[in-house]
């Protein structure tokens, strides 16, 4: 009996002693539960090793310091999502105490980046891609240098199985249109 309390008692301290685990943003998960017909991806860093099929030490390098990602594509006419919904999303992460600290453009795209952190290290950020036609979310519970942020959008862009997948679904309601 002494045993089993000691050892529930080192346990429930053990768990105590535990940082605590950051979990992705509440507003991404609300997000997709809204847009339910989102492309939603789910990576973990061993995932993201699998799409680097050609051994790229720089992808590598690029997704050293991810432990997981959540990729959303919304398809903004499809759904309605328009500037005003896109503003009340970044208020949304605010509220959550994201910081955005870089506003960029890259091939016709706007990228909002928003990190949040925890005694002073990144423990998680946020990329968002918005252009006129889609909204891509970029959930990531661990960091990627700033400076990298396009690159690991261009990787991802065009991995082979990843892009095409993102490329059907972006152009479905074309196929749709044409057998009618």
């Amino acid at each position: 009996m002494k045993t089993t309390l000691l050892f529930l008692f080192t346990a429930a301290f053990m768990l105590l002693m535990l940082p605590p685990a950051e979990a992705q943003s509440s507003t991404t998960k609300a997000l997709h539960k809204k847009h339910s017909d989102a492309l939603a991806l789910f990576f973990y860093n061993n995932t993201l090793r699998m799409i680097n099929q050609s051994e790229d030490r720089e992808f590598d390098e690029l997704i050293k310091d991810i432990e997981k990602m959540r990729f959303l594509l919304i398809q903004k006419a499809k759904t309605g999502f328009d500037d005003a919904a896109y503003k009340k999303l970044l208020s949304d992460y605010r509220t959550e105490k994201f910081e955005e600290i870089l506003t960029s453009r890259h091939n016709g795209k706007h990228f909002n980046v928003l990190i949040r952190e925890n005694n002073g290290k990144t423990a998680g950020m946020l990329v968002l891609i918005n252009d006129t036609e889609s909204l891509y979310v970029l959930d990531i519970l661990g960091r990627i240098a700033l400076d990298k942020i396009t690159s690991l959008y261009d990787k991802l862009d065009k991995s082979t199985d990843l892009g095409e997948k993102i490329r059907q679904f972006t152009h479905s309601d074309d196929d749709a249109d044409d057998d009618h």
